[in-house]
């Protein structure tokens, strides 16, 4: 049942026109072992960025019994890390003696070179590297993105295009695949659904529902392999009196004091950075 699943994935494979690939080849998992995942973290790692996966993995039980996956955080130091919330975690491994992973999830941080390096270094061996919600600004640092599609946080789409002029950015995305092994997935609850596609390209649709079912997860965005399940988050959610600021998407009242006029028409801005962006380059924006 699980090969008969992988083996219609590989069927659908094929890349958009969009840049995002339909549907990737399946992975395969080893012949003997666990399915080794790493997740670098550092300060102000957000908490479901990681642990939503996390939970997906750990729940991966195969029919034969056993878990598939084998869980481990991985950072600069085994100094203990003070994550979202407060929340502090004590790294398992550091990047100098961690065990190569297969599969590398990068949350929402504050990142270093060192993690960088370490996620340049680590990528030939690996099946995939998927992002979650901000750390795909980790991941472009690396230069792996350089010239595909990706997603972010709704609240970052204009930040993110700035900072990576060569990086089609999706809005609205709940995922983006870009061939076999990189994916980039939206903010927050999104790192739960690309989990899920994760466990489905090893080991077929069956096994990937049982694990949300069990999870009682009732999202469905994992199951479109386009990633655009959902594009609730593609435009900023907009109220009576109220406008979105042009580069982050952040959503402000209407009488908001920071305004730029270009063109015959007036924008307003969230803070002083974005007026600064927008104002050095006023046409990337409008485009």
């Amino acid at each position: 049942m699980i090969a008969a699943a992988a083996g219609a994935l590989a069927a659908q494979s094929g890349m958009a026109q969009s840049g995002v690939d339909t549907n990737p080849q399946p992975l395969k998992p080893p012949a003997e072992g666990k399915i080794r995942v790493a997740f670098p973290i550092s300060e102000g790692a957000v908490v479901i960025d990681w642990a939503g996966p996390w939970e997906v993995f750990q729940d991966a039980n195969l029919p034969t019994g056993g878990n598939a996956f084998e869980m481990y955080t991985v950072a600069e130091t085994r100094h203990s890390i003070k994550a979202s919330g407060g929340l502090q975690i004590i790294p398992d491994y550091t990047f100098a003696d961690a065990p190569e992973p297969k599969v590398i999830v990068i949350p929402a941080q504050k990142g270093n070179d060192a993690m960088i390096e370490w996620i340049k270094k680590t990528f030939p061996s690996t099946d995939l590297i998927m992002s979650v919600c901000t750390g795909a600004f980790l991941l472009a640092k690396t230069g792996l993105l350089a010239g595909k599609a990706a997603t972010t946080h709704h609240a970052s789409y204009g930040p993110f295009q700035m900072a990576h002029r060569d990086i089609k950015v999706k809005r609205g995305y709940r995922f983006v695949e870009v061939g076999s092994n990189l994916a980039t997935s939206g903010g927050l609850s999104s790192g739960i659904d690309f989990a899920l596609r994760v466990v489905e390209r090893y080991f077929g649709r069956e096994l990937a529902e049982g694990v949300a079912f069990s999870m009682e997860y009732q999202g469905e965005g994992w199951k479109d392999s386009t990633g655009a399940a959902n594009q609730v988050y593609a435009k900023p959610r907009v109220g009576a009196n109220q406008l979105a600021c042009p580069v982050c998407g952040m959503v402000m009242s209407a009488q908001a004091p920071l305004k730029s006029v270009y063109k015959g028409a007036t924008y307003h801005f969230c803070s002083d950075g974005c007026k600064q962006q927008f104002d050095a380059m006023p046409a990337d924006f409008i485009a």
